[in-house]
Parts: C-alpha cells; structure tokens; sequence
C-alpha cells in the first residue's frame, strides 16, 4: 500500500481529477419521498462550481430541484473524490455562454441546443478524497464550502 498522500497532494489530486476532460460522475439525490436515485453523468468543473447537463425533467433534475441536495463521486474505488454539493442554480443550456462554453470544453458532448436541457450549477459543501484505507484519517479538504489546505 503506498505511503498517504499530504493534505496539499490531495486537494491538487482531487482537483486535477474533478477538472479532467471527459470527467464523469455518480449523481446521487433523493425524491421529495427520500427515494434514492443514482445516475453517470458527465461533469465540467467551472470556477469551483460541478456543473452537469440534462433534461429539465429528468428525475435527477427534479429532485435536485426540489431537495437542492446532491452527493457525487469521481473516480474509482481507489483514488475517490466524493462531494457533497448543493444545488446553486439552473440555467437553460443556451442561457450562458460562457458556462456552455466551459461545459463543452470539458465534456465528451455540448448539449448547447438540445431543447429542454438545463445545466445545474452545484456548489460543493465538502470534498472527501482517498485512495486506501490509510488516508481515511484526513480525508476532508473541503468543509463547509472552504478549502482546509
């Protein structure tokens, strides 16, 4: 097992994952009813913020409209990055340009056109990350919306 990472090497690692091309994450949310609901989507990091695309009337963009509340994870098993994010705002994908600009430029596609779609800014509140059980210990570089390192 490889020695821990320091807490500088973690928030650089993490970052490095949340902001690569063609990043995917595991969006979990829950219905008004707490229902669980879990779903890939691609992801664009964009000034701090995770930003995913998808129809307005998903599930997933209906329960993060009405609970605000998402937890997403990129990454594999061994080299995890888990955020709690709530959701900031929604904006029609032909809206911004500048967030379609910087969506498309991260994602595998550009959904700037598809009628219906919407890109949800979320706001991370904590960031976990953590390769083997040895960095459990240490793990947060991001609480309550603040880098800790």
């Amino acid at each position: 097992m490889p020695e821990p990472r320091d807490p500088a090497t973690r928030k650089a690692d993490a970052l490095r994952q949340l902001t690569a091309p063609t990043a995917d994450a595991w969006v979990a949310t829950a219905s008004p009813a707490g229902e669980p609901y879990l779903v890939p989507l691609s992801l664009a990091w964009v000034d701090d913020r995770a930003v995913i695309a998808l129809d307005a009337n998903s599930v997933t963009a209906r329960n993060l409209s009405s609970g605000r509340r998402a937890r997403l994870a990129v990454g594999p098993t061994r080299d995890l990055v888990l955020l709690d994010a709530e959701l900031e705002r929604s904006v029609g994908v032909d809206d911004d340009a500048d967030l379609g600009a910087a969506y498309a430029a991260q994602a595998d596609w550009d959904p700037r056109g598809l009628a219906g779609y919407v890109f949800l800014v979320l706001r991370p509140t904590k960031i976990q990350t953590w390769r083997e059980s040895n960095e459990l210990a240490g793990r947060v570089v991001l609480r309550d919306g603040a880098w800790t390192v």
